[in-house]
Formats: structure tokens, C-alpha cells, sequence
């Protein structure tokens, strides 16, 4: 299923009924009187978050959603039927946003939540509520209200706990393989991935979500290889995870990079918890370990992990770094006394 992110979609709310204008007719009532009814209600467009989805695929073969309209009204003081509601059916995780891509309209972040989008026009009154003392046998009705029609863009944010930042080919991907059932393309050249992957990682009886992202390069900011076109889905996590390649030649030039790229971003990203990890240590012997770690730690002036994802040397503690850095309502908890069982058909 190809990954989608940010879509347009064209919206209507459907238009109100027209009221009617009609008199009682009747064999031996001589004074019948206006009878007209009112016209139904346009139906409205709703956005709702559901489970299941983790793309906008959906909205790349229907961009156009219109509700209906509502009926007439007649007469014997029968009111049309309403328009039938439309809604639309989103990731939990999607920003609506208006035709601007500035102006955030509604953001899904809940499963179940609804959010309307355009209200259908009110149906017009029949001549029976214009009926006075004065005016007895009026011949005048409403017109139904016009529907709304809208413009809009659809960006998901993908609801993680933890964020995997890094150069290409930093090692994202096999530690998101050697940590959760995900199985994202892994390969020796740069931009393996192409699209975002989740992964649930469980320490410690607790599970949480991990995205991992495309690296970013130099200059990502300004447009250069895939740019941040994908730094929105950590914008929701708890922690990034900043991965270093330790077989690289330029250490300290490849953290400042990723931490350039997300002051250039803006918003609170670059003000996150992060966790530098040196990556890929199965590949240097001791004393390049220590050189390493010593030209990170003094390119970043804090702690440095060290792991590696192939090897599976370090993983554990980094993921309990990561634990204790998401709260507590946001991990998912799994009873002590639970054991895996082996699946059986």
C-alpha cells in the first residue's frame, strides 16, 4: 500500500429544501388554509478518526465528497426529508487544514473524534408559518439555504512515542527490524527508505511506537533530496532518537548537521528530549569506540549511548533510555503474569 500523507479534498454541504406553498382542498371545507410544508435540511460534512488507517491512500482515487440535499417540502404540511451526511474517514493523527495549508482547521488526534466540516443549509418554511390574522391565505415560501462548498488539505502526522532521526544510512531501519515485527527495506546505499515506518518496541512489560523516517541531508530544509518533507510525523513523539553512524569519518559534522536541519525546521522539534546514540559499533574495535564516543560526546555535550543494531549490543538499554523518557499514559502496559504463547492457527 503506497504511503500518502497530505492530499486535497473538495467538499459540499448539501443545500436546504425549498418550502412549499399549498392550500387544503377538501369536499365541504370551505375555508382549508395554507398547508405548506417546510423543506428538509442539507446534509453536512464530517470528518471522523478512525482505527485501522495509517495513510490517506484513500483520498488519492476520491477527492470530491458531496453531500445531498434536502428535499422540498409539500403540501398537507409534509416537510421534505433531510440530505444524508457524509463523512469522511481519517488516520487518527490528520491536521485539517484550510486552502491556505496554513490555517489549521481540526486536528485528529483522538480515535472517534468528529469534526464538522461544512453544516448543510437550513430548509426553507412553507407558506404556513407566514399565515396571520392579517394574512390568511398567504402565497409566499422560503427558499432553501445554499450549501458550502470548501477546499481543503489533509496532512497526517503519524501518532508516535518515539522519533528515529539520523543521516542516511545511520542504521534506522535495522533497529527498527531488530526491536519490533516491522520489516522495512534495509540496504547499503543512501534513501533506503522512502516513506515512514512504524514499529511497536515492548521493554519491560511496556510497549510504545517507533517511527522511522528518511534521513535527512544538508540543506533538507531548503528542498535538498527529500527534504523535511517527513519531519512532521515527529512532531507528536515524546523523544527523538538521534543515531550516528560510528564507521563515519566525520562524527561531529554528521550530528550538527541532523540538529541544523531541525532548528531550520522550526516549531518545538529541535526543543524535544533526544537521545544521541552511537550506531553501528560492532564494526570498530575498542580503542575506536573510545575515539568515537569522545568526539561525539564532545560535538553534542552530553550523554552517548552506544549500540548496535546488527549485533544487537546495546539495544535493550537504549530502549529503556527511551522508556523513561515517555510518560507513563502514553506507554502500553503488559500484565507480568502474561506469557507469549506460540501462535496457532
Amino acid at each position: 500500500m503506497k504511503f500518502l500523507d497530505l492530499c486535497k479534498v473538495y467538499i459540499r454541504s448539501g443545500a436546504g429544501g425549498g418550502g412549499c406553498v399549498s392550500f387544503r382542498r377538501e369536499k365541504y371545507i370551505e375555508y382549508g388554509g395554507p398547508d405548506g410544508g417546510d423543506g428538509g435540511s442539507g446534509g453536512s460534512v464530517w470528518a471522523e478518526a478512525v482505527d485501522g488507517l495509517n495513510t490517506l491512500i484513500d483520498f488519492r482515487y476520491q477527492q470530491h465528497f458531496f453531500a445531498k440535499n434536502g428535499q422540498p417540502g409539500m403540501g398537507k404540511q409534509r416537510t421534505g426529508k433531510d440530505g444524508d451526511d457524509i463523512i469522511l474517514r481519517v488516520p487518527v493523527g490528520t491536521e485539517i487544514l484550510d486552502e491556505d495549508q496554513e490555517t489549521v482547521l481540526a486536528d485528529m488526534t483522538e480515535l472517534g473524534q468528529r469534526v464538522e466540516l461544512a453544516r448543510g443549509g437550513n430548509g426553507g418554511w412553507g407558506n404556513l408559518h407566514f399565515k396571520s390574522a392579517t394574512n390568511q391565505a398567504p402565497r409566499r415560501a422560503n427558499p432553501g439555504q445554499e450549501g458550502v462548498d470548501r477546499t481543503l488539505w489533509l496532512r497526517l502526522k503519524l501518532i508516535a512515542d518515539v522519533g528515529l532521526l539520523g543521516l542516511p544510512n545511520a542504521g534506522k531501519s535495522t533497529f527498527l527490524a531488530a526491536t519490533s515485527n516491522a520489516r522495512p527495506k534495509i540496504a547499503d546505499y543512501p534513501f533506503t527508505t522512502l516513506h515512514p515506518n512504524l514499529g511497536v518496541v515492548g521493554v519491560d512489560n511496556t510497549e510504545f511506537v517507533v517511527a522511522d523516517i528518511p534521513g535527512l541531508i544538508e540543506g533538507a530544509s531548503e528542498g535538498r533530496g527529500l527534504g523535511d518533507l517527513f519531519l512532521g510525523h515527529v512532531e507528536r513523539c515524546a523523544v527523538l532518537l538521534h543515531l550516528i553512524d560510528g564507521t563515519s569519518n566525520t562524527i561531529a559534522e554528521d550530528y550538527q548537521t541532523i540538529i541544523n536541519e531541525l532548528e531550520a525546521y522550526g516549531g518545538e522539534l529541535a526543543d524535544k528530549p533526544r537521545i544521541t546514540v552511537l550506531n553501528k559499533i560492532d564494526a570498530l574495535d575498542e580503542d575506536d569506540r573510545v575515539t568515537a564516543r569522545e568526539e561525539l560526546e564532545k560535538a553534542c555535550g552530553g550523554e552517548v549511548m552506544m549500540m548496535s543494531g546488527v549485533a544487537r549490543e546495546g539495544v535493550t538499554e537504549v530502549l529503556r533510555a527511551l522508556r523513561g523518557q515517555i510518560d507513563d499514559d502514553r506507554l502500553r502496559f503488559r500484565p507480568e503474569d502474561e506469557e507469549e504463547a506460540p501462535w496457532q492457527p
